[in-house]
């Protein structure tokens, strides 16, 4: 789970949400926080050992991206996360409806 790791922190998070836009440089990213550029490097090592992010060379700059087969680890943890509220949501709700069927029933033989 080390992709759900490092996307717990909000600093990469919104790193995520800026590259899921469009592709930057370090330095394009570093313009978006009050924090050093060291510090920007340092969570985007973060994001590339958790397979979120890949940087590519073109000339002499280094282009950050996301990775979306980095994401599969955390999609699939939430669809097994959806499925188990799914089931306790529909089970939620046969006793709702079989209250609510009770309740008509006795206000029928009223």
């Amino acid at each position: 789970m080390q992709s759900l790791l490092a996307i717990a922190d909000p600093t990469r998070r919104r790193i995520v949400e800026l590259l899921a836009r469009r592709d930057r440089t370090a330095g394009e990213i570093v313009k978006e926080f009050d924090v050093s550029a060291p510090a920007i490097s340092q969570h985007l090592n973060v994001l590339r050992e958790a397979g979120l992010v890949v940087t590519r060379a073109e000339g002499q700059t280094r282009i950050q991206s996301l990775n979306p087969a980095g994401f599969d680890e955390v999609e699939a943890w939430l669809q097994k996360t959806r499925m188990v509220w799914s089931s306790r949501l529909d089970a939620l709700e046969r006793e709702l409806r079989a209250e609510d069927a009770a309740v008509a029933r006795k206000a029928k033989k009223k």
